[in-house]
């Protein structure tokens, strides 16, 4: 894949690790050091990714008109520093919720615009074929990371408290943004746009593109109820666990890292399935399969049964979104031009991202409504019918790539593959 991809996984790799070594550390900040309460906490978890959504809607355009590797850079620097406001604050014990939700926020919109601006330069950085080996290997790494991040967190904030947590998650994002400063090379110029100012009809551009097209429109949809009512249901089988159930923390965490594995797994079956299959297929199949496990959750009884039951469906889910995601992740570059590409992106992320909030709130009130184990069972149901929002009649109509995606060598010779 070349130096210049080598050192963007380097980037994506440790900032991803440094995020999972921080899974969870702002409740636990809020509960441990602030000593919130569980409407405060709830309120800290709703607001970051909501607000968040909303601040990095105008910045999809923003971006599309910028080369996109400093705008990578300096969405790490942003995360480093709000990050780091944190132990700030608290070594001056100024700290409090309404910085955690500030910082929250701040991190959240600078996901969605680092997240719009690396998938625009993956496309540039990479040739069309290498795509899903690209994706591929930033599934795995994702996982990975995923299986050995939260036991490290955890035993970091037993031994040195939460607070420390997010200075590693800090010095993870500064370290991406040298990674990327590394990546060296040039990109193709962004579309021409005067001053690069955003216009007023930018802003839906990336909408339009997605809901116009009968190939992206059924997969946004599908992937915005698919990831909602999955993680609608997270924290109500952690009230149901640690609560009626009575499983130990250690047993919840346990319950949930194995099956990760079938992350890693999965991401490693997604070339050679679409080399075998085709793309279209193997995005359709995992797509369908992914949704058909998590109505077992509602069966969840205590004890060693009811912990073997959790781990088979969260390997089966986790293993089939393994090998969805990169496939879905190159099937969408392949049908968004290059010049609507971070503008699709942002507009994809802010929707899903929306999606996941509201869902979480309307399942927290049918868990209040109707009990906690009601409400696993009725997303479950309702998962089962999502493979109906998969396309059906496969587009021709693939966005072919530019004449400048893959930027020539300094030396003017062919790009190493």
């Amino acid at each position: 894949m070349g130096r210049r991809f080598g050192w963007l996984w380097a980037a994506y790799s440790v900032s991803v690790l440094g995020t999972w070594l921080a899974f969870d550390a702002f409740p636990l900040i809020a509960v441990l050091v602030l000593h919130a309460s569980a409407a405060q906490v709830a309120l800290l978890a709703a607001t970051g990714p909501a607000v968040g959504a909303v601040l990095a809607v105008p910045l999809g355009p923003w971006v599309e008109f910028r080369h996109k590797r400093p705008v990578m850079a300096w969405m790490d620097l942003v995360r480093c520093a709000a990050l780091l406001s944190v132990p700030a604050a608290y070594l001056l014990g100024a700290l409090g919720i309404g910085q955690l939700t500030a910082v929250a926020v701040v991190v959240a919109a600078a996901d969605i615009t680092f997240n719009a601006a690396s998938g625009a330069f993956l496309k540039s950085l990479v040739p069309r074929d290498g795509l899903l080996r690209a994706n591929a290997r930033f599934e795995s790494t994702m996982w990975t990371a995923t299986v050995l991040g939260p036991p490290l967190g955890g035993a970091a904030v037993g031994v040195l408290g939460p607070i420390t947590t997010v200075v590693a998650n800090a010095v993870s994002f500064l370290l991406s943004a040298l990674g990327i400063g590394a990546v060296g090379g040039g990109e193709p110029a962004p579309r021409d746009r005067g001053a690069a100012r955003p216009r007023a009809a930018d802003l839906f551009d990336g909408w339009r593109h997605i809901l116009s097209s009968p190939e992206l429109r059924p997969l946004f949809l599908n992937v915005a109820l698919v990831n909602g009512l999955i993680m609608a249901t997270a924290p109500l089988l952690a009230v149901l666990m640690l609560g009626p159930l009575g499983f130990p923390p250690w047993e919840y965490g346990l319950a949930f890292a194995v099956p990760c594995l079938g992350g890693l797994v999965g991401s490693r079956l997604a070339r050679p399935l679409v080399a075998r299959h085709g793309q279209r297929r193997v995005l359709l199949a995992s797509g369908a399969l992914r949704a058909a496990w998590s109505l077992g959750l509602a069966f969840v009884r205590p004890g060693l049964p009811g912990l073997l039951l959790i781990m088979v469906t969260e390997f089966g889910l986790i293993l089939c979104a393994g090998v969805f995601n990169p496939v879905l992740a190159t099937h969408r570059l392949d049908h968004t031009p290059d010049d609507l590409t971070a503008r699709t992106l942002s507009a994809w992320s802010v929707g899903t991202k929306a999606s996941i909030a509201s869902l979480t709130a309307l399942w927290g009130a049918l868990a209040a409504l109707a009990g906690t184990r009601t409400a696993i069972a009725a997303a479950g149901v309702l998962l089962l019918a999502t493979p109906a929002l998969l396309p059906r009649a496969a587009d021709r109509a693939t966005a072919p790539p530019s004449p400048a995606t893959v930027p020539p060598s300094p030396d003017g010779s062919p790009p190493s593959r």
